[in-house]
């Protein structure tokens, strides 16, 4: 069992990916036609000697681990082989050995487990072209060209939770979707857990209903009578509640129903080996998320990483409980460190490859850690850690015979925002000796706005950095997670543009930077960043190039009547209920496409169509008002994409057009 805090990063910044259809092979005037699922308008031509100059910067593949198999030293992995369109799952029955490949679908598979007690079959989850309703599919591995078998109700949103190890069943959560509905909404949104059997769906059983649509099943106790609830609300408050598995019943744990204390984030791990305690991430106590374990009769919550000011990301246990393993963002890089499952006391911390770590998992068989690391100078690598501390290589990244040493590590950038508050970002800066003089400046801003930019490696946007000669920067302005809970806050409901002032702060500050030139700016950005790109593009168009806004929100009100309904009420925390006058009226003013006459540069625009999350009608509606006042817009919209592209082969198309755009705008 295993506790993931998502994280959000700019759809640009996804860079994995396949071949390009190139007209003509050399033929100096050919040019790359677009498939037949995007939609080009203003796009100029682009050269197929362009696509041949970047083409090594457009296949980097790593490999990020799925779960370990039940019995046997070998595990799932999810990785885009080279010549594919989409990452699938893989099975890897020996560190280094070949990837044996188990999924085939045109759409990305990145989850999957196997059955829990012999491993004979997966069940993997996968949507259709970025609609995110998930279906969860069961694929035999004992049976040659198997068949995956659908499991679940494609007219719901399905999550797999966890499994129930000693009945062999299945845990999943459904959540209905709009299209469903008569009206094309849903007032009311509720969440259904299942138990089933993946060899016998017809025979499954609801556990309950529950209100709203922020429920995830976090742990099954050992003796599986009781799973662990949590409730999300907003990022700066949830909820962990038990659910008796035999009738359905549930109480509330954290916070105590009569307790009145401020709102907190909870994210519960595993129970102890006893069933007594249970294992809890919080800001309960501080500023920021730490390691605490909950007596579960006492409702007494026990401190154990309060020495480490830093939010706790993740973690994960051994089966007898003895020792857990929790990740510490520490300024936006993961670290590893062990704790006592019995003292809760720190141990020594392993010795580990360099970078930032992701996805540590124990196996349940020999206590051995999996974990991924990422840098600057690489993809994602797959790892072990035994426990007498022998690390091991699972996989290496592909990186098409591009020398990643060269590329420029990142470092840490702050700056004094408007208020005297300090924001950070990571400065990934062009070779002084190449690139001599003042150098042009991307500003990438991340989405969510529950995110973070961290440390790890920016793909194909390397590019930009080592042959372009741009400076990239990614800021953390308020409202990123990873510096406590008040700066998570800083930016909610009327403190919206506090946000975008900090994008103000940082170009005063590039402009007393020698080696940054504060008059070649651009933004970009995606999801909540895309909104930031339009905000910074009305408040400072005197002051950028241009500006790309990828599957970005255009205006408040029409985003939360139209974004998927199990999203509204959760969206509304954060930016404010449009339901209030004077929140919309706000909400109104400050909407870029309320100001798109003020937006001067030139503007790309990039959207998914089947985006539940942003819907497309938020892109077209800012194209067209921009459109009016006569600045040049590009618009780039994929028909089997949703929230970001996914596709290597769109991908592609939309990492050619930006560098032309930055051509025109950036680099003239």
């Amino acid at each position: 069992m295993r506790t993931r805090l998502h994280r959000l990063l700019s759809p640009v910044l996804l860079g994995t990916v396949t071949a390009l259809a190139l007209a003509q092979a050399g033929d100096p005037n050919a040019t790359v036609a677009p498939n037949a699922n995007l939609v080009v308008q203003g796009i100029p031509a682009i050269p197929q000697s362009l696509a041949e100059e970047v083409v090594k910067y457009n296949d980097f593949r790593g490999h990020n681990f799925v779960d370990w198999h039940p019995k046997r030293r070998e595990m799932l992995v999810s990785h885009r082989r080279k010549g594919g369109n989409t990452a699938q799952i893989y099975r890897l029955t020996e560190p280094m050995g070949p990837l044996q490949q188990l999924t085939y679908t045109p759409d990305p598979v990145s989850s999957a487990e196997y059955e829990p007690r012999d491993g004979r079959y997966i069940v993997f989850a996968r949507a259709t072209g970025g609609n995110e309703v998930g279906q969860l599919y069961r694929l035999a591995l004992d049976t040659p060209n198997a068949e995956p078998a659908l499991l679940t109700n494609p007219d719901e949103r399905n999550s797999f939770n966890l499994w129930l190890r000693q009945s062999g069943q299945m845990v999943f959560s459904a959540v209905p979707v709009d299209r469903t509905s008569a009206s094309g909404t849903r007032a009311k949104i509720t969440t259904s857990l299942y138990v089933m059997d993946p060899e016998k769906p017809q025979d499954k059983r609801k556990l309950g209903e529950l209100e709203g649509g922020g429920w995830s099943v976090s742990a099954a106790s050992n003796d599986e009578k009781q799973l662990v609830l949590r409730r999300y609300l907003s990022a700066n408050e949830s909820q962990v509640w038990l659910m008796d598995v035999a009738n359905g019943q549930t109480r509330q744990l954290l916070p105590a129903p009569d307790a009145k204390e401020p709102a907190a984030s909870y994210h519960a791990g595993r129970f102890s080996p006893d069933g007594r305690k249970l294992w809890i991430a919080t800001d309960r106590f501080g500023e920021f998320t730490e390691l605490s374990r909950l007596d579960i009769a006492s409702g007494k919550l026990e401190r154990l990483s309060s020495h480490i000011p830093w939010d706790v990301s993740a973690l994960t246990l051994t089966e007898d409980g003895k020792t857990v393993a929790a990740q510490f963002n520490v300024d936006g890089c993961d670290e590893l460190r062990l704790f006592d499952g019995e003292s809760g006391r720190e141990l020594p911390a392993p010795k580990l490859p360099p970078g930032n770590v992701g996805s540590t998992v124990y196996d349940r068989v020999r206590n051995e850690i999996a974990f991924t690391t990422n840098g600057a100078r690489g993809p994602s690598q797959i790892f072990s850690l035994s426990p007498e501390g022998k690390v091991e290589q699972w996989t290496q990244a592909a990186t098409e015979g591009v020398d990643t040493r060269q590329f420029s590590e990142q470092s840490i950038v702050r700056w004094k925002s408007f208020d005297g508050t300090s924001i950070s970002g990571l400065l990934s800066q062009p070779s002084a000796t190449r690139f001599p003089g003042r150098r042009p400046v991307i500003i990438a801003i991340h989405g969510g706005p529950e995110g973070q930019a961290t440390v790890g490696f920016i793909g194909r946007n390397n590019y930009f950095v080592n042959e372009l000669g741009i400076a990239l920067i990614q800021p953390n302005v308020r409202g990123s997670t990873g510096y406590g809970k008040s700066f998570l806050a800083a930016d909610n409901g009327f403190k919206r543009e506090d946000s975008v002032k900090d994008i103000g702060a940082l170009l005063d500050w590039i402009a007393t930077q020698p080696h940054l030139d504060p008059k070649r700016v651009l933004v970009m950005g995606g999801s909540y960043g895309g909104y930031m790109t339009l905000a910074v593009a009305t408040h400072y168009a005197d002051r950028i190039a241009g500006a790309i806004d990828i599957v970005g929100i255009s205006h408040f009100v029409t985003f939360l009547q139209n974004t998927e309904s199990y999203r509204r009420d959760l969206r509304r925390v954060e930016y404010g209920d449009e339901r209030d006058p004077a929140m919309r009226e706000f909400l109104d003013r400050i909407s870029p496409l309320t100001n798109a006459a003020k937006i001067k540069k030139p503007l790309f625009v990039v959207q998914g169509k089947n985006d539940p999350r942003v819907p497309y009608t938020e892109a077209e509606q800012i194209v067209a008002k921009v459109r009016e006042s006569g600045t040049p817009v590009w618009y780039l919209r994929a028909e089997n994409e949703g929230h970001g592209f996914a596709r290597k082969e769109n991908q592609d198309y939309q990492f050619l057009s930006t560098i032309l755009f930055l051509q025109q705008t950036l680099l003239k």
